[in-house]
């Protein structure tokens, strides 16, 4: 199934949504939850509660999450900032965070309280004052302690109990219980998928996103059974994940798909994983390392991994890619829960053009300007003839006409 197949039932509970609200919530909660709720906005004491309700083990690990991803996301907030483009004519830019925004946490075949903290937290370091939370519950209309745990410790408003296109329509126009927001982020299956890029442009979304996906650069330095791992731990989020592995080495490559078999069988999501593997995975062994790095850049994946000889050598090279973990020490389940980095990144190409979620993605920077009465003077003929040419007579009397007071 891809986006084509799902764009016309999105596109009818968007429209059901904008147009019953509550009620249409229900009913696709109902219908596609098997939960009969009355009420979606989960309580606030019931998310407080939350955390004591989770094992001390959980609580340390969530809070441990975020405080790296805060200290991270800390320093990706830039400062305003003005400067003279000449003589009386100062130009700047200033910083302002978006007033609201939601989070879609996935449900389905997992709960994940790490992308809590992953679309939460940054908005909260970028200053937005109100940061909804939207998640399918389970049958008997609950959210986990674990969401609601992690919601609480990242600073959440907000909790909702809906998931699904109907959840993005609820936040892009809102209902009787659910506000509109300014930005729709966090990672879905292709139902949600579908319906963020339907509602851009009513509302921003981070960018595009699709399954899960990893390649692993790779030379003879590299280990593996590490890689194996990597191959592995990427397969099992989704049947559509897609994992590569590109190695100069053919020993290496060989080696890595034996480890894969061997682990494979010690799998809990062994299903996934073999489905993820038998649909979208490929070791490739590559005549030398450009051609590699070639391949890598073309293909831009959500997830690097790089193992080379000198990782940061080859780290120059690379143009296109969401996240980038260098060496044999480094997994990308380190960036999926606690490095620090944000694991909200563009797939399917999506690295051409589009950065990892970030703290900077709750901005908006205004661009100021003021004159003097020398800056005036300065650009009143640039602005002039270059309006007169483009018909703007108007925009030419604006200044024309400052510049005669001034004389």
């Amino acid at each position: 199934m891809n986006s084509t197949d799902v764009i016309q039932p999105v596109q009818e509970i968007i429209a059901n949504v904008r147009e019953n609200k509550d009620k249409a919530l229900h009913d696709y909660t109902l219908k596609f939850d098997k939960a009969d709720i009355t009420d979606l906005r989960v309580p606030v004491e019931t998310i407080k509660e939350s955390v004591n309700k989770i094992s001390p083990k959980l609580r340390k690990a969530l809070e441990d999450a975020a405080e790296n991803v805060s200290k991270f996301h800390e320093a990706q907030i830039p400062s305003d900032w003005t400067m003279t483009v000449k003589e009386g004519v100062t130009a700047g830019q200033i910083i302002r965070p978006l007033k609201r925004v939601g989070c879609y946490i996935p449900g389905g075949r997992a709960a994940y309280p790490s992308s809590i903290i992953m679309t939460v937290i940054p908005a909260k370091i970028a200053g937005v004052k109100e940061i909804i939370c939207c998640t399918p519950p389970d049958k008997d209309g609950n959210i986990s302690d674990e969401i609601l745990a992690a919601a609480y410790i990242a600073g959440a408003t907000h909790i909702y109990k809906v998931g699904g296109a109907q959840a993005i329509a609820a936040m892009a126009y809102s209902t009787e219980t659910i506000p509109s927001v300014d930005k729709i982020v966090g990672p879905g299956n292709i139902f949600v998928a579908t319906a963020k890029k339907l509602v851009y442009g009513d509302v921003d979304i981070e960018f595009p996103a699709g399954p899960s996906e990893m390649l692993a650069l790779v030379d003879e330095t590299a280990n593996p059974e590490y890689i194996a791992t990597e191959l592995l731990s990427q397969a099992e989020h989704d049947p559509n994940a897609a994992t590569i592995m590109v190695s100069t080495s053919r020993k290496v490559a060989e080696e890595t798909v034996d480890c894969v078999l061997e682990y494979l069988e010690e799998q809990e999501r062994k299903e996934i994983i073999e489905e993820s593997l038998n649909k979208y995975s490929h070791i490739l062994v590559a005549e030398n390392m450009q051609d590699a790095i070639d391949f890598t850049n073309a293909y831009a994946p959500e997830h690097l991994v790089i193992v080379t000889k000198d990782h940061y050598k080859t780290l120059e090279s690379i143009d296109n890619a969401g996240s980038i973990f260098l060496g044999n020490l480094t997994p990308v389940a380190g960036g999926d829960y606690g490095s620090g980095t944000n694991h909200v990144l563009p797939t399917s190409g999506g690295a051409r053009m589009y950065s990892g979620l970030s703290a900077e993605s709750f901005l908006k920077k205004p661009t100021i300007q003021e004159l003097s009465p020398e800056g005036v003077n300065n650009i009143k003929d640039m602005v002039i003839n270059l309006a007169e040419a483009e018909g703007l007579y108007a925009h030419a009397l604006s200044i024309r006409k400052r510049a005669e007071d001034l004389e």
